[in-house]
């Protein structure tokens, strides 16, 4: 790219182009995850959908490698295309709530509190994730669950159109009535196909008050939480969801001094339905009785969507290695107990988040996300500071640990929660028998896969077999 060029360029747009010796770059290129090291050779921040159509053309047609970033908060760092052209999302952060016809409309900058925010002042919600700094757009786009998925399913179940920009350039608004394959494939694949540029989400009635938080017991009473979670998890009304993290005690106000860097078994909670029936509702949980950490009171949806977002500060290193699976076997137990006082990474956890319920309730090829048969996320969730010694030893752990989580895994897992260095194998192992479709989709949408700055689907070729190279290659010019 000539100076010529790159001015050309910034003059056909309304936003900004930022160069690395351009004031506001470093801020928009900062990930959340400190372990990815990065850097574009140009970012632009588009202030409409034709900056965004424009930034597209201008990547093809130079075969630069093209990134979109909303909130900048997957694990793996795709936000960002080294070397290459990032579309920063971060001015578009508007959303229009209809209440009659409970639908939420929100551009791809949006974070999950911005919405919240919006369409609690209805008393309505989407299902999305839990830390309210996630960018919706990268969620969405990979299938996205949180504390409401088990009434409603996937995020992308609860998805009723998109504007995309295609890699021609092109602006197409999917829906399951237009451009049908597209649209079944953004549903878990997205960031494959094109830039979206505007969300249509069904709205349901939630809140404005729920009732949950974080309680915690002593891990040496590990047996008894983790076999009270396994009846509670069997029999819980789906407006119930409660995440299960052993770990050893951050040293947060709300922990007594005596039991930071201890090891616990805390439970995160949501519950959303009747507030006359959450005490029935968690009589098991409050059963366990003489907890050291007690925070579940009645409070607004939009705090319970915030409360975990101080244990992911932005600039740490993160790592982690996650499953699907479809129950919670006295091994898989036993297994994560013992890993939990085996690890030596003060800040990690390992997290069996249950989310099985509605989604269960579709077809497998009900869009490209499918793992219907998923019904918890288990895995090993690594933090360290970003001047820690022990980081490569760290992240062998996690990988070590995550070898012994396979065994009970689904063969399926979470695109949002792999990591840069995982292989094609594992991409196509997300979406299972529906990977083929999704690949012949690609070929129609983005034959020259423009959009591989991801977890990349190649496009199907003629004449190779479907599958392809799983276990080679990630990236196809």
């Amino acid at each position: 790219m000539s100076d010529e060029d790159i001015d050309a360029f910034a003059q056909q747009l309304r936003g900004s182009v930022l160069a690395p010796e351009d004031e506001g770059f470093e801020d928009a290129t900062r990930l959340w995850n400190g372990l990815v090291e990065k850097s574009p050779a140009l970012v632009v921040q588009p202030t409409g959908t034709a900056d965004v159509v424009a930034a597209v053309d201008f990547a093809r047609e130079r075969n630069l490698l093209v990134s979109v970033r909303g909130g900048g908060h997957n694990i793996a760092g795709t936000a960002i295309a080294d070397g290459g052209l990032t579309i920063d999302m971060s001015r578009l952060r508007g959303v229009v709530v209809d209440p009659e016809a409970r639908t939420a409309t929100a551009q791809p900058g949006c974070l999950l509190g911005d919405i919240d925010r919006e369409t609690q002042l209805h008393g309505l919600a989407t299902p999305l994730g839990f830390v309210s700094e996630t960018g919706i757009a990268g969620l969405t786009l990979g299938g996205g669950f949180g504390y409401l998925t088990r009434r409603f399913g996937w995020t992308v179940d609860n998805l009723d159109s998109v504007e995309i920009v295609t890699a021609e350039g092109a602006v197409l608004r999917a829906s399951r009535d237009r451009h049908p394959d597209l649209f079944w494939a953004v549903r878990g694949a997205g960031a494959n196909l094109g830039v979206v540029t505007s969300f249509t989400y069904r709205l349901h009635e939630v809140g404005p008050t729920v009732y949950g938080g974080l309680i915690a017991w002593p891990f040496d009473r590990a047996d008894e939480v983790t076999a009270a979670y396994q009846r509670l998890t069997a029999e819980a009304p789906r407006e119930l969801t409660v995440f299960l993290l052993l770990r050893r005690a951050p040293a947060a106000p709300f922990v007594p001094p005596e039991w930071h860097g201890k090891h616990i078994c805390a439970m995160a909670v949501c519950y959303s339905g009747d507030p006359a029936d959450a005490d029935e509702a968690l009589a098991p949980i409050r059963a366990l009785g003489e907890p050291i950490i007690d925070l579940l009171k009645a409070q607004p949806y939009t705090q319970i969507q915030s409360y975990l977002d101080a244990t992911q500060p932005k600039g740490n290193h993160y790592y982690w290695k996650t499953e699907f699976a479809s129950e919670l076997s006295d091994d898989l137990i036993s297994t994560m107990e013992r890993l939990t006082l085996d690890c030596p990474i003060p800040g990690a956890q390992v997290v069996m988040a249950h989310i099985g319920g509605a989604l269960n309730d579709r077809d497998a090829d009900d869009g490209v996300v499918g793992n219907r048969d998923a019904t918890f996320v288990i895995g090993a969730a690594g933090m360290w500071e970003p001047d820690e010694v022990e980081g490569a030893a760290f992240r062998q752990w996690v990988r070590d640990a995550w070898t012994e989580f396979r065994t009970y895994s689904t063969g399926g897992n979470y695109i949002n929660f792999q990591t840069m260095d995982e292989d094609e194998a594992r991409v196509q192992a997300t979406y299972g028998a529906n990977f083929d479709r999704l690949r012949e989709v690609k070929a129609r949408y983005d034959p020259e896969n423009v959009f591989r700055s991801n977890r990349n689907v190649r496009p199907s070729i003629p004449g190779e077999d479907a599958a392809g190279d799983a276990a080679g290659r990630s990236e196809h010019a």
